[in-house]
């Protein structure tokens, strides 16, 4: 079974989206279908010598455009690269897609092609860098507004990933709130605050912004709001103190002699707060394997974001969320 890619979103064109397939398929032995413009990705793997590789194309008139809206994208480009990226899910022809065009669009079409778990408003998870393993946040940005037993599913959904993929067998669910007290927050959190503390869950309480890098805690749930703002942020301030580090280094010789005795440190810093490290983001809670990349995604976090697309697949996530549902569906039906 094969990987289908949005050969055709992102910011920068389809040239490090195929640069970052032909790594996977070279380095995985994964295998790849190119969704978009044929002439054009053909010219793409015939640069970058591509022969004898598992990768094939699956030709798309039409884009979807970055700012386009999602509904609009639904209705009028049924023949875009990210729709027929889906149907060759949906038709079994992909275990899973991967896509760093629309988050938006690919988020719609995933739940109207695919469809969404019974009873789960799918979100989007992201892996985090802490002091002790890799830990998770979701939802980073599916759903801006929620309720509380939308925080609820996210709890669920979120420690089936860590227990699956992180391997982690009691994962410890955190909820993101302004003070650890189980008083403190707005009304949908405290009322989240019940709902994960009554279900079967390894429910530590309420974490503060502050400590989701400690790693005290394997899934932060939160709304997607609130999630996007502190994936943004995490990842512009790591950039920052990538950059603010550089500048004071070039501008000190002694510093300089520092930075050579260091610089496997550093070098392993910088691997950990990349965000390419981790390829992308899954959407959790539809019917099948999704991918969403950052619209400016190089070569190396497409090749990973593909090998995580097939880590997934391979461990039928989206069956084992579904079931996991299903046995909670009394208590779900409660809250």
């Amino acid at each position: 079974m094969a990987v289908a890619l949005d050969a055709m979103g992102g910011d920068r064109g389809p040239g490090p989206l195929v640069e970052g397939a032909v790594a996977a398929a070279r380095d995985f032995g994964i295998e790849v279908i190119l969704v978009g413009d044929k002439p054009l990705l053909e010219k793409e793997l015939e640069r970058l010598k591509a022969d004898g590789l598992p990768i094939c194309i699956q030709h798309a008139t039409q884009v979807v455009g970055m700012a386009e809206a999602p509904s609009e994208a639904l209705r009028r480009k049924k023949d875009s690269s990210i729709r027929v990226a889906f149907n060759l899910a949906k038709e079994g022809k992909a275990q899973g897609v991967v896509s760093a065009g629309n988050s938006g669009a690919t988020l719609a079409t995933a739940m109207f092609v695919l469809g969404r778990v019974k009873g789960i408003r799918p979100a989007i998870a992201t892996l985090i860098p802490t002091l002790k393993e890799t830990g998770l946040m979701i939802d980073v940005g599916a759903n801006v507004d929620c309720k509380p037993h939308h925080l609820l599913q996210f709890g669920i959904m979120g420690s089936i990933f860590a227990k699956e993929f992180l391997k982690k067998p009691s994962p410890r669910i955190g909820l993101l709130s302004i003070g650890e007290e189980d008083s403190k927050g707005n009304q949908q959190v405290k009322k989240a605050y019940d709902f994960l503390a009554a279900a079967d869950l390894n429910f530590v309480g309420n974490v503060e912004g502050r400590d989701v890098f400690k790693g005290d805690v394997d899934v932060v749930v939160c709304d997607g709001f609130v999630g996007n703002i502190c994936l943004k942020l995490s990842e512009g301030l790591a950039e920052a103190v990538l950059t603010m580090l550089r500048n004071e280094i070039e501008g000190n010789l002694l510093a300089v002699m520092g930075y050579g005795l260091a610089k496997k440190a550093f070098r392993r810093f910088k691997q950990r707060v990349d965000y390419s490290e981790y390829g992308g983001a899954p959407l959790l809670g539809v019917k099948g394997t999704v991918i969403i990349c950052h619209g400016r995604s190089g070569p190396r976090a497409l090749k990973n974001a593909i090998r995580v697309a097939d880590n997934l697949a391979a461990l039928n996530l989206s069956e084992k969320i579904q079931n996991s549902i299903s046995e909670r569906k009394d208590f779900l039906r409660i809250v």
